[in-house]
């Protein structure tokens, strides 16, 4: 049997490892405009290298995680690692933008590695050295974006936006090259079974949805191949859904969902994920746009990097709100709470939009909001499934946090979009629009949360973690 690793080496690949899903996020949404501009492609279509990669995230972490979920762990870990690396090649070549979008999406399947580090973890280490290693894991990915936001935008600025996904190939092949020579193999024997007919039931429907809501602005909304597309994605999600419920191994096993907390914390993560790329989407692009349109503040990628540090720090910051709040006021009123500070980001971003500086102070609370729903997700899911559930129920709740942000990601294409002028940046009232929408998203969050969680949990149920990843990008 092979020895494993000391902790000492075995603890900084970890981190190292889901500090990958940080940079596949930091690409995303602060590039999309030099995107644009690099490759002479109007926004909606270059907001693809984000969606993209969110929607491949969506359907690949479940994906992932029942691969790894028994003895070829490592290897899956190792493959999923040379895809990511081949991604950010593919990314970075000198090709049009079908190529980059094929990239961007090869790198979400690396979206799903935070799962496997965290397995790992608790399968090799012990004690508190476990402990501390999840929890480390479990804020690396906000952390990490925190950072990888402007330090993405300066290699983009210097070098352009190819070098910044360069950088990422690079990162990700020193994650391969540091997996292999410490990853212990898994001493478990147990075999998941993957279901393929889930998985391809779910990634056609999100797909047709996506691209449905996408091209809406261009196709028209009375065009006959977007309700097809949008009938046949309904149809697709309805099959997977019929599909998971009735197979004895789901890929996502929605049967979890039963339960009046269990199934507001998932409509909340949906939600919350989709407000919640309403604006990391929309920002950069605002912050980007040129001054002369009335509507932007024209500075570089590396400053609308920076606007977006203050969320991802708030994000961290929150999960400590969070444990604060269940332990004096009870669980059941973070969620609500949470939804309506992240509505007062979207109130203050529609509202007041005139300075530069007010950005960063919308991101900041955006922040404190999404950090704390995150936060709750997993004491309510916890409470709501048996142990023998646990994963499994986070495995949804996560897919549903995915899906929400391929939807945030998608709808801030199509309502800036309607907002453009030919040839032009997306006007005042598109950013209007978007506020509107997110402000929305968020009551609607706080009342589903405030009617799901009316009564408390059980006092044994566990307070939200300090600080949850938020898979931002």
């Amino acid at each position: 049997m092979a020895v494993a690793p000391p902790p000492r080496a075995l603890v900084p690949v970890l981190v190292f490892v889901g500090t990958v899903v940080a940079v596949i996020s930091s690409l995303g949404a602060p590039l999309v405009p030099a995107v644009a501009a690099t490759l002479d492609a109007s926004l909606p279509d270059a907001q693809w290298s984000l969606t993209a990669t969110l929607l491949v995230g969506a359907v690949a972490t479940p994906v992932v995680g029942r691969l790894g979920d028994g003895p070829h762990r490592r290897r899956v870990v190792l493959v999923v690692l040379g895809v990511v690396t081949l991604g950010g090649v593919l990314a970075a070549l000198p090709l049009d933008l079908g190529w980059l979008v094929a990239g961007r999406a090869l790198q979400g399947v690396g979206l799903g590695l935070t799962p496997l580090a965290i397995a790992t973890a608790r399968e090799a280490l012990a004690g508190q050295r476990a402990r501390s290693t999840i929890a480390a894991l479990s804020v690396t990915v906000a952390a990490g974006v925190g950072l990888g936001y402007p330090l993405a935008g300066l290699v983009a600025e210097l070098g352009g936006v190819r070098a910044a996904f360069w950088a990422g190939a690079g990162v990700s092949l020193v994650a391969l090259l540091a997996s292999a020579a410490v990853l212990p193999r898994a001493t478990t024997t147990h075999r998941s079974r993957l279901d393929v007919v889930g998985a391809l039931l779910l990634g056609a429907g999100l797909a047709a949805l996506l691209v449905a809501l996408g091209e809406a602005e261009t196709w028209g909304w009375s065009s006959p191949a977007l309700w097809g597309l949008l009938a046949g994605a309904a149809a697709a999600l309805a099959c997977w859904a019929r599909w998971e419920w009735r197979t004895p191994s789901p890929l996502v096993d929605l049967r979890l969902a039963r339960g009046r907390v269990a199934l507001t914390a998932h409509v909340a993560a949906l939600l919350v994920g989709l407000s919640n790329y309403l604006l990391l989407a929309t920002v950069p692009v605002l912050a980007q746009s040129p001054v002369a349109d009335g509507a932007g503040f024209g500075v570089s990628i590396v400053v609308a990097g920076l606007v977006l540090l203050p969320f991802s720090a708030a994000t961290v910051l929150a999960g400590r709100w969070a444990r604060l709040a269940a332990d004096r006021g009870g669980q059941h009123l973070v969620l609500p709470v949470a939804a309506l500070v992240q509505c007062a980001a979207f109130v203050l971003f529609g509202l007041a939009r005139t300075d530069l500086w007010l950005l960063f102070v919308v991101m900041g609370v955006a922040g404190l909001g999404v950090g704390a729903s995150f936060a709750a997700f997993p004491a309510l899911v916890v409470s709501a499934v048996p142990p023998s559930e646990t994963s499994s129920a986070m495995s949804l709740n996560q897919v549903l946090r995915y899906v929400g942000f391929s939807l945030g990601s998608t709808l801030t294409a199509t309502v800036l979009a309607a907002a453009t002028p030919q040839g032009g940046a997306p006007a005042a009232g598109g950013y209007t629009a978007i506020a509107v929408v997110g402000g929305a998203a968020c009551l609607l969050t706080a009342v589903v949360a405030r009617l799901g969680l009316a009564r408390r949990p059980p006092v044994d149920a566990p307070a939200p973690a300090v600080a949850s990843g938020t898979g931002t990008g």
